[in-house]
This record gives C-alpha cells, sequence and structure tokens, in this order.
C-alpha cells in the first residue's frame, strides 16, 4: 500500500464505540447498500473500511454527486462512489493531477516558467505556459518524462488549503506570475483553494489523487501555440499535451491505439481510396464527393431507402434554403441567432432566404398542404437532405466536423396515444441499420432537460414529462442499455442518442431520436380527431445515420476501408494477364454488370503482380484474374482480399459466390 494512503488511513471505531463519541452518517454505496460511518469519515475511510485492496485503486470520491479528494471529511448522510482508474471521473482526476506534476517537472527543470491552466481533457492534459525567451521542442520531451517519472516515484501527497484571496495574490505576486494573478482576481474571497505537492504549489480547486506515486507512466504528445483565455489578442502561450497511466503496459497499449488510429484515418483513407475530396475555391468544410465516394453514399441511401419504404416512410424533397420566417416560426432563429443564420441576397431586396441548417421547418410545412384525419396519422415523411450549418474553421475536421452534410432525416406526426409505439418502432430501425454495418457495441444516452436551468427550452413542463417518459419507457420495452445524461436535450424536446463504440474503443454519437411537442404547436399544426375535433400532432425527429458524412468517417475508420461486398464501392477488379485476354475480360465485366456486381477492368501495360498489388491496396474485395485457360474455358481464376487465392472457378460459381456473400451480410428490415 502506497505510504500516503496508509498514514492516511486509521482503524475504524466499532458502531458502538462510534455512537458514544461521534454523530453517525449514513452513505448510500452505488450498488444501493447503506452503511453508517462517524461524521467526518473520508472517501479513503470508506474504502478501507470495504478492502485495502479497493483502498490501494481509490483516487478520489464521488459525494452527491461532486468529485472530491478521497481525504476530504463528509460530514453528512450522503451518495458515495469510490472511484478508481475505471471510472471516467477517476481518470479525469488522475490527469489533472499529472497536469500539476508537469509543472512541478517543468519548473524544476526551467526555472521563471509562468503557468496558465492546467486541465485534463478526453485523453491526457495539458498545461499552457510561458518560458519568457526559452522554446520547447519534441527535443525536450524525454528529459521532462524523466523528470516527472522521478518526482512521482517520491509518492508525494496532494495538499489542499485554503487561502484568502489576500494572501494567494501575495504568494503569486512574489512568485512574479501575472496569469495566476488574474484568475485569482476573478474568484470569491473565500473560495480559494492551493494544492501542493513537493515543492511545487497551485492556484486549484482540485480534486487531486492521493499522491503522486500513482503515475507509472508518462508522455509527452506535442506543444501547440495556444492564446492566453483563447483571446488573440493576448499573448500567445505554450501548449504542452501529454498523457499518463496508472501502467507502462496501458501506455502500450494507448500507443499502439494511436498508430492504428493514423492508420484508419478517414481523411488519409478517404484520400488514399477516392472517396472524396476538399478545395479551398469551393470552401473549407464542404465536402466534394468523388465517384468511388458517390457510389458508398448511394448504396447507404439506397439500403436506409428500402427499409424506410418498408417501415411505412413516404419520401419527400425539400430546398436547400428558406425564408426567414420560417426559422423565426420554428423557433430556432431565437434560439440560435443572426450570426448562425447567414442571409441569401437575391434580386428584390425585399425577400429574405437562409441556408437551410435542418429539415424540420419544411416537414412541418408539408404537414399542412392539405387537412389532416387521425386515419393519416402516423405519417411518415423521410429526406435525405442537405443542411448547412457554420462550423468555426478551427473546429472543421474532415467529414466528422463540416459546415455542409446530408442528414438521413424523418419526422413522424402522430397521436400523442402513438408516440410510444412509433419510438419503439423507430428504435428497430436504428437497430437493424447498426446490426447490418457492424456497429453492435452501443449505448443509449437518454439526454433530458436540466431541471435547474429550464428558460433554456421552450414549452410547458407538462409536455417535456409526456416526451421525457416516452422516451424512458420506450428504451426500456427494448431492454437497451442506457444512461441519462441531464441537460443534453434539444431546446424543443428530450432525445434518445446512440454512442456507438468503434473498432478503437472511441465513442461517437450517431443516431438520434426526440420527442416534440413543440414545433407541431409554433406551426400550428392540426388533424381532425374521431372525436370530430381539432388535435395538435406529436412530432419524432429521427436520423439513424445521424448524417452521412459523419457516419461515413466511422465506417471508415471502424472499418480500415476494407467495406463489406455489399457496400463497396468497387467490388472486384478484372484483371487481364496480356492484352491478348482484354475482349474476354470486357465481356466478363457485362456480364458481372448485368448482376449488379460492380468493378473495373484494369486495361495498364502491367504485369499481373503489380495489378494485384493496387486492387490490394486500393481494397478492392475480388480480384478475377482471366489468361488463356480462363478464356478458352470461361473461367476466372479468384483472388480475395485477406484470403488471396481461392482457385479457378466458372463465371457462374463466381457470381453465386458473391451473391451469397452479399446476401449472407445485408439484413432485411
Amino acid at each position: 500500500m502506497p505510504e500516503s494512503i496508509s498514514c492516511m488511513i486509521q482503524p475504524l471505531k466499532s458502531k458502538s464505540q462510534a455512537s458514544n463519541s461521534k454523530t453517525m452518517i449514513k452513505i448510500t454505496l452505488p450498488d444501493g447498500s447503506v452503511r453508517e460511518y462517524a461524521q467526518g469519515s473520508t472517501g479513503m475511510d470508506i474504502a478501507l473500511s470495504i478492502s485495502e485492496g479497493l483502498a490501494r485503486n481509490v483516487l478520489a470520491a464521488k459525494v452527491n454527486g461532486k468529485v472530491q479528494d478521497a481525504s476530504l471529511p463528509i460530514n453528512e448522510d450522503s451518495e458515495v462512489a469510490l472511484l478508481t482508474w475505471n471510472d471516467t471521473d477517476g481518470k479525469q482526476t488522475f490527469w489533472h493531477s499529472s497536469a500539476h506534476l508537469l509543472a512541478e517537472a517543468l519548473e524544476a527543470l526551467y526555472p521563471g516558467t509562468k503557468f496558465g491552466i492546467g486541465p485534463a481533457i478526453e485523453n491526457g492534459f495539458y498545461y499552457d505556459i510561458d518560458m519568457g525567451e526559452k522554446s520547447l521542442s519534441q527535443d525536450d520531451f524525454k528529459k521532462i518524462e524523466d523528470k516527472m517519472l522521478e518526482l512521482a516515484r517520491q509518492k508525494n501527497e496532494f495538499s489542499r488549503k485554503a487561502v484568502s484571496k489576500a494572501d494567494a495574490i501575495g504568494y503569486f505576486t512574489e512568485k512574479n506570475d501575472e496569469y495566476k494573478l488574474e484568475l485569482i482576481d476573478g474568484l470569491e474571497d473565500g473560495s480559494i483553494t492551493f494544492y501542493s505537492q513537493g515543492n511545487f504549489t497551485d492556484l486549484c480547486r482540485g480534486p487531486h489523487i492521493p499522491n503522486t506515486g500513482f503515475i507509472k507512466a508518462v508522455k509527452l504528445m506535442s506543444v501547440a501555440g495556444a492564446y492566453w483565455r483563447g483571446d488573440e489578442k493576448r499573448k500567445q502561450m505554450t501548449r504542452v499535451y501529454a498523457i499518463t497511466f496508472p501502467k507502462q503496459k496501458e501506455l502500450d497499449e494507448y500507443l499502439h491505439l494511436l498508430e492504428e488510429a493514423k492508420r484508419r484515418d478517414h481523411r488519409k483513407l478517404g484520400k488514399e481510396l477516392d472517396l472524396f475530396a476538399f478545395s479551398e475555391k469551393v470552401g473549407m468544410g464542404l465536402p466534394l464527393w468523388l465517384p468511388k465516394g458517390a457510389m458508398l453514399r448511394e448504396r447507404l441511401e439506397n439500403f436506409l431507402r428500402r427499409a424506410q419504404v418498408r417501415a411505412g416512410y413516404s419520401p419527400v424533397v425539400t430546398p436547400h434554403i428558406g425564408s426567414k420566417q420560417l426559422y423565426v416560426t420554428s423557433g430556432h432563429y431565437a434560439k440560435y441567432g443572426a450570426d448562425s443564420f447567414k442571409p441569401i441576397h437575391t434580386p428584390d431586396e425585399n425577400e429574405e432566404f437562409l441556408l437551410k441548417p435542418m429539415n424540420c421547418p419544411h416537414h412541418c410545412e408539408i404537414f399542412k398542404t392539405k387537412p389532416r384525419s387521425y386515419r393519416d396519422l402516423p405519417l411518415r415523411l423521410a429526406e435525405f437532405g442537405t443542411v448547412y450549418r457554420y462550423e468555426q474553421s478551427g473546429e472543421l475536421h474532415g467529414l466528422t466536423r463540416v459546415r455542409g452534410f446530408t442528414q438521413d432525416d424523418a419526422h413522424i406526426f402522430c397521436t400523442s396515444d402513438q408516440v410510444e409505439e412509433e419510438f419503439m418502432k423507430v428504435i428497430d430501425l436504428v437497430l437493424y441499420v447498426f446490426k447490418a454495418l457492424g456497429f453492435e457495441n452501443f449505448s443509449a444516452q437518454i439526454s433530458l432537460r436540466d431541471p435547474e436551468n429550464k428558460e433554456k427550452y421552450i414549452g410547458s413542463d407538462q409536455d417535456w414529462e409526456k416526451a421525457e417518459n416516452a422516451i424512458i419507457k420506450s428504451a426500456a420495452a427494448k431492454g437497451l442499455p442506457t444512461v441519462v445524461e441531464l441537460g443534453e436535450a434539444a431546446f424543443y424536446g428530450p432525445k434518445l442518442d446512440f454512442m456507438v463504440k468503434d473498432a478503437l474503443g472511441r465513442k461517437w454519437q450517431l443516431g438520434t431520436i426526440q420527442v416534440d411537442y413543440q414545433l407541431p404547436q409554433r406551426f400550428e399544426l392540426e388533424y381532425t380527431g374521431s372525436d370530430n375535433q381539432k388535435h395538435c400532432p406529436v412530432m419524432i425527429h429521427r436520423a439513424p445515420f445521424g448524417s452521412l458524412e459523419r457516419f461515413i468517417a466511422i465506417l471508415i475508420e471502424n472499418t480500415a476501408g476494407n467495406f463489406p461486398l455489399w457496400l463497396s464501392p468497387e467490388q472486384l477488379a478484372i484483371l487481364p494477364i496480356s492484352e491478348k485476354y482484354e475482349n474476354y475480360a470486357n465481356e466478363l465485366f457485362l456480364r458481372l454488370q448485368e448482376v449488379d456486381l460492380r468493378g473495373y477492368v484494369d486495361h495498364r501495360d502491367e504485369k499481373i503482380g503489380r495489378k494485384i498489388r493496387d486492387a490490394e491496396v486500393s481494397k478492392v474485395p475480388f480480384m478475377l484474374i482471366v489468361g488463356e485457360k480462363e478464356s478458352a474455358e470461361g473461367m476466372v481464376s479468384v483472388r480475395k482480399k485477406g484470403e488471396g487465392d481461392l482457385g479457378m472457378m466458372l463465371v457462374e460459381q463466381f457470381i453465386t459466390l458473391a451473391q451469397e456473400e452479399i446476401n449472407k451480410n445485408i439484413l432485411r428490415f
């Protein structure tokens, strides 16, 4: 057991002993069990009472939803979770503490360094520093890493101390660190804490891990420039990115995943496989789909169109623009502001059009094109609609963050009695899409209103409660593994977001389903009920892919560009050994086209080995080699990517082989 932990842990008194001297409090653990402890017991005390093994691994404690040091006292009945490396909050605490260790190492190696902020991020942490005239490069990384590990081995405790604002100002004035002084200026007296470990003290709210000894593996990842507080008018600091782990093995595995991620990067593969491109003249964040990429998109669209037709959806098409009044009515204009909606100029100065940022207002207007009856409901309208949203240039990233993207959008208009049934049918459709495309490792996030900040949302509490209950009940009925996130709802309604884990263990938000009582009211939609009275329908928004661009990016990375045969833009390459067999190759190509097998004939004057290698690099699933014997006997020699030579077979045998693989992999909805 680390010394710093063992010295903190005191044997707990028995309940009878404690009750004689201290007030007892009730602690509810994540499994629902309730235990009694003396008032003032710490998270570490609770861990030790469960097992020494747990205590050795506790990094922090979550008390009534707030993460704090495991050494802080708990003085009232509380819900307590003990956080380890296996918990997201545990990792975040570990990495924030590692940022302090990095700062300690930098201060020791480069005296006079000034420090900005050092938060944990999704993977690791960074610290913004000002080294004056000095500069930092990758050549310095090893020295800094070694110093961090040297300091970590000292197992110095992270000690917390409350300080007055005057004392905090005095400390950093003496240290001549204007960045910390600026941060202190925005803090209230009585709310300021310092954390110290070894010879380093920092302004920090915490929490932190018990001691530096938990940090066993360190890797500095990169350095970059970062303006202080994100203001380009302020000084540019040096941002040092790093990551740490409690075991060297975990760092090695992480670095291997990074290399694998580079190999699978959709931007790299998109270029190599001729799927998509970007042009500065066209505009940043506006992808150009090349022929192979367009074929891939078309296959995905047709796949979902077929499923939607069988599920009772009707296709619609709406314009790429809409009048300003459309978005004023929907509430989007007021919510996202004029900065997000740029006008499109026309010769008539009285006209004001906007690029379409979403399809739902257009679909509301389609509902209004004629009187509706309860017999018409549910009405399911589907569109592959391209929308446009302004993203900051620094946030654009390949296909995952673009300014123009196509949603596999649909809106279901139904009665309130039909909401749960329709919602469950959409869940079925999303699950079908994920299974057919190999995304079977996922969780579902129920995104609800923030009850403390209701002014962010439109609509009555009653409507929100009905919408939220419909989602919760539908997800439970389908047996979905779910987590609830408060404050993640859309401004007009709650939603169910599908978080997919890819081959590298990364999580992505793909499909989404939303229940909306608000837009139908804002657009004054109505139908005649069985009681011959007018009623307002409920609207369900859904997009199983989310957006084609983002979905394809994740699909490329998940498969490393090795698409299933039914989806592959080019399913086969016909490789004649020499020009003497090109006529046979061309006849074969036409025969395969007749049965909807796509590919090309490699007419280049290259040796067959080069043609095979190039087809492999292009990730073509099948290579059909034709020479004298194949031509004479109406056969093909077949190679399959990843499996090698399958031998010679009749053309019809190959067609059967390919079609069986397609039928095996593409499911029917």
